[in-house]
Order: structure tokens, then C-alpha cells, then sequence
């Protein structure tokens, strides 16, 4: 198979290659971010959005340089990246990780950010448009939230549970709950629920992660009329919603077609994905 390579530093690198000890602070303690971004038709879907939210990100952990990571760093390691592994006019998801360097217990040595790059292949979606999405509620284990919950941190075990259980009973995604037993995301996606003519999704002080896609579809709804209302949701309005569905930079606008015995609609999430496939943003961030 051919090698497939990764930008860690600035170095273009074999994936499979060794590149940090078992003191790497993103190992022993979680202590990094990421980026996850769609690369369609020649660039980054949505990047002035990424880029705000990765360099707000690494000023609240008090990394170094976060004006590094800047439209030019992205579009050149990206750029760079795919051309290396022959992905030129493919569909690409991109990663970037940053992490603190040094060494140090839990009070680091360093403040440096390192980071690794790396891009994977997309195929087209599979998923009949017909057929959305079939949930569950994981109940487990719940999402604690504070000041850190919207990051999109290295801290994932909550959601690797969750994963384990969507594997074992075999569910399209399931709903994770925070620690108050409100409605907060889904295993990778933030989450909408259209009810009584308006759309609602969890507030970020509920412990959602601050999606890119989360923050377009308000955008989108907002231009469409539809009102919008960022709040507390409790589980049991997945009950007697007529919408649910999931939102990420990498998948777009995915609906849900049924929790238990219930069966929703998917009126609302059509409309949202097809203004999707051509929203803009001019430079100030508006249509």
C-alpha cells in the first residue's frame, strides 16, 4: 500500500512514524485540541470559523502563538498534506491537533504548541437521503459541563463510552446527556429539535461542544425565517418533536428518522441542507 503521510511540525511524515515519548503531554494528559474540517472542491469548508474558534481555543489554555494557525497555515499545510497523499479534487477530511510541548507534571515546562496535520479520504455518502438516522439515549455515563465543555479537547472518554454503546446495540448515533440530564450532543455532532414551529438545540452552558456546522445552521435558519432557541432541553421533547437532527463540519445536515417506536419528519433538516450546499460567507461573516 502506498505511504500515507502526516505534517507533524511542519515535517512531512509517514503516519506509521514515531514521533513523540510517553511524557507527550497530549498522551499523559489530554492536554491538546483539535480541528476536525471538510477540504471540498479546493478548500476548507467554513475555515474563518475554524480558525476563530482554534485560536480562542489556545488562548483559554494559554498556549503560545495562536496567531500562527492563521487562513495562510491552514491553507498551505492543507494543500501540501493532500498533494502528498494524491488527494487533489477528492473529498478530505482534515484533522489538525495542537498540543503543549515539555515536559511537567500537571503545571507544564512549556507553553509551545506542537501540532500534527493529518487528512484521511471521504467517500460519498452511502445513506440513502430516504433514510435517516436511527438513535438511542446514552444514559451511562453523563457529560459534565463548566467553562471548558465547548471545547473540542483531547478529554474524550465520555465519548468513546458512548461509542461502545452505540456499537454494541448497533445504532446509527446516540444522544449524550449532561450532568443534569438535559439534552447536550450526540457522539460527534451537536443536535436540533424542531418543535411547535421553532428549532431548538442545547445551549453552550449545557455542555455542547461549539460546533462550526452548529453555528452555520443558525445562520442558515435565521435567513430562512425559522426561529431558533438555544436552551435546556429535556429528553422526553424527543417524544413529541416532529424534527431531530445532527450537525458537524464533516457530515453536514444529517436527520433523524426514528427513536424507539417514534418516527420524525424530515421537512425542516431538507431545507437547512439544501441552502447548506451553496452558503457563503463574505469576509465579514455575513451572506
Amino acid at each position: 500500500m502506498p505511504t500515507h503521510y502526516m505534517n507533524y511540525n511542519g515535517t512531512l511524515l509517514p503516519e506509521d512514524h514515531t514521533i513523540f515519548s510517553a511524557n507527550n503531554r497530549a498522551f499523559r494528559y489530554g492536554d491538546g485540541i483539535f480541528e476536525t474540517m471538510l477540504y471540498k472542491d479546493g478548500e476548507i469548508r467554513f475555515l474563518d470559523f475554524h480558525i476563530e474558534r482554534l485560536q480562542q481555543s489556545m488562548q483559554r489554555l494559554e498556549l503560545e502563538s495562536s496567531g500562527k494557525f492563521d487562513t495562510y497555515f491552514f491553507k498551505g499545510a492543507a494543500d501540501e498534506l493532500i498533494r502528498k497523499n494524491n488527494m487533489l479534487g477528492q473529498r478530505v477530511r482534515v484533522r489538525l491537533s495542537v498540543f503543549r510541548e515539555g515536559d511537567g507534571l500537571y503545571t507544564p515546562d512549556s507553553n509551545r504548541p506542537s501540532y500534527i496535520f493529518q487528512v484521511q479520504r471521504l467517500e460519498e455518502p452511502q445513506r440513502d437521503k430516504k433514510n435517516g438516522l436511527i438513535i438511542d439515549l446514552y444514559t451511562e455515563n453523563k457529560k459534565p459541563f463548566g467553562d471548558l465543555s465547548d471545547l473540542k479537547s483531547n478529554n474524550a472518554l465520555i465519548y468513546v463510552l458512548a461509542g461502545l454503546y452505540k456499537k454494541k446495540f448497533d445504532y446509527d448515533d446516540v444522544l449524550i446527556l449532561n450532568q443534569e440530564g438535559f439534552l447536550c450532543e450526540a457522539l460527534t455532532s451537536n443536535i436540533f429539535v424542531y418543535f411547535e414551529k421553532a428549532l431548538y438545540t442545547p445551549a453552550l452552558n449545557q455542555g455542547c461542544i461549539a460546533g462550526v456546522m452548529r453555528r452555520v445552521v443558525m445562520d442558515i435558519a435565521e435567513a430562512e425565517g425559522i426561529p431558533v432557541i438555544e436552551a435546556q432541553i429535556s429528553p422526553e421533547i424527543m417524544k413529541k418533536a416532529d424534527e431531530i437532527f445532527c450537525t458537524n463540519a464533516i457530515q453536514g445536515i444529517q436527520w433523524v428518522m426514528g427513536y424507539k417506536q417514534k418516527r420524525y419528519f424530515n421537512k425542516i433538516s431538507r431545507i437547512l441542507q439544501d441552502r447548506l450546499a451553496t452558503w457563503t460567507y463574505d469576509k465579514e461573516g455575513s451572506l
